[in-house]
């Protein structure tokens, strides 16, 4: 899971503004230091959604590659019934 939460770093620790909600803990974390002033929201936005992005396809990945899939065939079949689609 990709969560995304603002802080501040002051005297050697980081300050969250706001609490992580469904974060385990010892949880790993990553943290990137933004220069002050420079910030760019619209950046900042897209960066997140590039990264849940690269999330979302690394968990297709391990789904594929733990079995977890299912016939191309199948969903198509399924698909048609369900938004009555001839095919």
């Amino acid at each position: 899971m990709l969560k995304t939460i603002e802080g501040i770093y002051q005297d050697g620790q980081v300050h969250f503004t706001e609490l992580p909600q469904g974060i385990v803990d010892q949880s790993q974390v990553l943290v990137t230091f933004l220069t002050p002033g420079s910030i760019d929201s619209a950046k900042l936005r897209q960066l997140i959604d590039q990264l849940e992005t690269i999330e979302g396809i690394q968990q297709g990945f391990e789904e594929l590659n733990s079995g977890q899939t299912r016939p191309i065939d199948d969903f198509m079949k399924e698909m048609q019934q369900k938004y009555d689609i001839s095919g």
